[in-house]
C-alpha cells in the first residue's frame, strides 16, 4: 500500500515526549492497537571530493536502515537514486572510507511504537540526534495503491491541521508501484528538515 512519512510539530508548552504521548492517546481513542516497536536510522557520508577540494561541495550520501526491512540497507543520494543493498553494505562503507567519510555527529534516528487500526499501520516515532529528542515522525500505511484520499482522511482523524499533502516522491512516479525505497526517501527528507530546523522555532500544535 501507499505510505506517508511526515513530521508533527511539538505541541505548545509540551515536550517532544509529551506530544508523542498525546498523539498515542488520540490513536488509542480511535481504537488503534499497539503492535510492537520500530526503528529507522540514518548516517551521513561526505564524498571524498568535499574533503580534498577546497571550495567544492561534495555530494552527501545517506546510509539508512529500517526495522521493517531487517535484511536490507538503503543508500540514498540527495536528489538522486536510492540503492537497496543487503545488510553487509555497512561493512563495504568501512572499506570505502577513502571515498566516503562518515559525519559521525550527524547520525539521526526515529524510534517508537507501531499501531494497527483496521487496515492502517501507524508508526509514531521520536526523532533523536545524539542524546536529544529533536522531533516527531508519523508514518502511515494504507491498503492498496491508489488510496491517498483515504490515507489523508484517516490522518486528519488524529493529526488535525498538521495532516501533510501527498509526498513529493510521488510527483515523478507516474502510477508505478510504491517501493520500500520511496519510504526511505521520505524519511531522508524528514530527517534533513529536522536537522535544518534546529535553530528555527516552529509553531506547535495545540
Amino acid at each position: 500500500g501507499c505510505r506517508s512519512v511526515s513530521q508533527v510539530p511539538v505541541a505548545e508548552g509540551k515536550s517532544v515526549q509529551q506530544t508523542v504521548e498525546l498523539l498515542a492517546r488520540r490513536l488509542e481513542a480511535l481504537g488503534a492497537d499497539k503492535q510492537g516497536t520500530f526503528g529507522v536510522d540514518c548516517e551521513t557520508y561526505h564524498t571524498a571530493a568535499a574533503l580534498g577540494t577546497q571550495g567544492q561541495t561534495g555530494k552527501l550520501m545517506y546510509v539508512m536502515h529500517n526495522s521493517e526491512y531487517p535484511l536490507s540497507c538503503f543508500a540514498l543520494f540527495e536528489n538522486g537514486p536510492c540503492l537497496v543493498a543487503d545488510a553487509n553494505f555497512d561493512t563495504l562503507m568501512v572499506k570505502l572510507k577513502g571515498f566516503f567519510q562518515n559525519a559521525k555527529a550527524n547520525k539521526i534516528e526515529s524510534r517508537g511504537t507501531r499501531y494497527q487500526y483496521c487496515d492502517f499501520l501507524v508508526k509514531l516515532g521520536t526523532v533523536t540526534m545524539g542524546p536529544s529528542a529533536r522531533g516527531i515522525s508519523v508514518e502511515v500505511r494504507a491498503p492498496g495503491e491508489s488510496c491517498w484520499n483515504l490515507l489523508m482522511e484517516f490522518m486528519q482523524s488524529f493529526m488535525g491541521s498538521h495532516t501533510p499533502g501527498i509526498p513529493a516522491v510521488f510527483g515523478s512516479k507516474h502510477d508505478s508501484a510504491y517501493s520500500p525505497g520511496d519510504t526511505m526517501v521520505q524519511y531522508m527528507e524528514l530527517f534533513n528538515k529536522i536537522r535544518k530546523q534546529q535553530q528555527v522555532p516552529v509553531a506547535g500544535i495545540r
